[in-house]
């Protein structure tokens, strides 16, 4: 299978989360909104100044120049947070800060640094247009208009404007949970003695920063050995407290390598089961019970790459929400790449200016740590031999 139609497999059987919870603004950021959040007046709420300067009537200063100054009579101040009321003079102004709300009548506001700053009276140097360093009420939205729409996942200028709509609380869908599950008796956790024979394990630890670098939820990590009824167990207990599961090791053809047999036995429906790409070919879907389990390879680069393979389209699914996935793009190659390879294959890379470039000579599957250094792969077809200049597609990834 193609990894577009591993893809396609995948998207097509995730259900989107349909729990909804309610978290304070605080703990919003990266969160998918659940419902259309509309605004209940105009925002802002009344005339406010650009500047700090005077409010003016635009018709009363506009002969004034350096050589002939227009005076004007002060009759108050303003600062932001005020609330005064003035009456419109002709040939009158109103001190204002930048943020204070314009008295009615006043239709524009000239810069302090165009006037003397006059107290009582202030001399102003040049005219404005109407409206002119002024700010009309219903600038950023009207009343009733949608301005954070269900399925957005809220950053910076969605938090703002929540907040600017004096909101405390934000319903949001809740976010997925997702088991993590190492398999493989090799492996050790970190802290702990490292015997002969043994290794630490890396991949746990780089999908769950994954996922949490994500605004989800890990449930739960497991280090899982080499034995067909634990796994089965683990992931079983795995799917009671998860949206979906993903697993890493076993997957290939080894003697210890029982994922295949661990779907059968369990009863999961393959998605897919092999696919055409170098690191990873023998990555491996299912469902079960309704959810997904995604099982990778036991190689910390392959897991890693396949995992930014597919991940961000189960977290699309389950969130209902398409700010996790990159589309493939184009890039020209701005250095050399001369392996042909027999399939096609991830290389990992970084995209600059539309430009991409190789972190250093270390293509191999057993490295990962030049990762740090990447923010796409590219996706290169079987056969190819590139060269500098060559237009290549990459898939970006989040960077790190």
């Amino acid at each position: 299978m193609e990894i577009e139609q591993a893809i396609s497999a995948v998207s097509s059987a995730i259900s989107e989360i349909k729990d909804e919870m309610i978290v304070p603004i605080t703990d919003a950021a990266g969160m998918i909104c659940a419902t259309d959040i509309k605004a209940a007046n105009p925002v802002p709420a009344f005339n406010r100044s650009a500047m700090d300067g005077y409010a003016v009537r635009a018709e009363d200063i506009k002969a004034a120049d350096k050589d002939n100054p227009v005076r004007l009579k002060v009759i108050g101040q303003m600062y932001a947070g005020d609330d005064k009321d003035y009456t419109y003079e002709k040939g009158s102004a109103v001190r204002v800060m930048t943020g204070a709300m314009i008295p009615d009548g006043y239709d524009a506001v000239v810069k302090q640094e165009d006037t003397d700053y006059g107290e009582d009276e202030a001399e102003i140097y040049k005219a404005v247009e109407p409206y002119m360093n002024y700010c009309h009420t219903g600038e950023e939205a009207s009343a009733g208009d949608t301005l954070i729409q269900a399925g957005t996942r809220l950053g910076r200028a969605g938090i703002g404007l929540a907040a600017a709509l004096g909101m405390s609380e934000i319903r949001i869908r809740r976010p997925a949970r997702v088991a993590l599950i190492s398999t493989g008796s090799e492996l050790v956790s970190p802290g702990e003695d490292l015997p002969r024979g043994k290794i630490y394990n890396s991949i746990l630890y780089m999908l769950q920063t994954s996922v949490i670098a994500e605004g989800l939820a890990v449930s739960e990590t497991v280090i899982c050995p080499d034995d067909i009824n634990s796994i089965k167990e683990s992931i079983a207990k795995a799917f009671e407290v998860s949206d979906a599961v993903i697993t890493t090791g076993g997957v290939s053809v080894g003697k210890r390598d029982l994922l295949p047999a661990v779907y059968e036995q369990m009863g999961i429906e393959k998605l897919f089961a092999g696919v055409n790409i170098q690191p990873g070919t023998p990555t491996m879907a299912g469902m079960y019970k309704g959810k997904i389990i995604l099982s990778l390879s036991g190689n910390p680069y392959a897991a890693l790459a396949n995992f930014d393979l597919y991940f961000p389209y189960i977290a699309a699914g389950l969130m209902g929400c398409r700010h996790y996935i990159y589309e493939p793009e184009e890039a020209i190659l701005a250095q050399a790449y001369d392996k042909v390879n027999k399939m096609r294959r991830l290389v990992r890379a970084n995209v600059r200016e539309g430009r991409v470039y190789l972190p250093d000579n270390r293509h191999m599957s057993s490295v990962f740590g030049n990762m740090d250094r990447c923010n796409c792969y590219m996706d290169i077809p079987a056969g190819s031999n590139l060269s500098v200049g060559d237009r290549v597609k990459i898939r970006r990834i989040r960077e790190n």
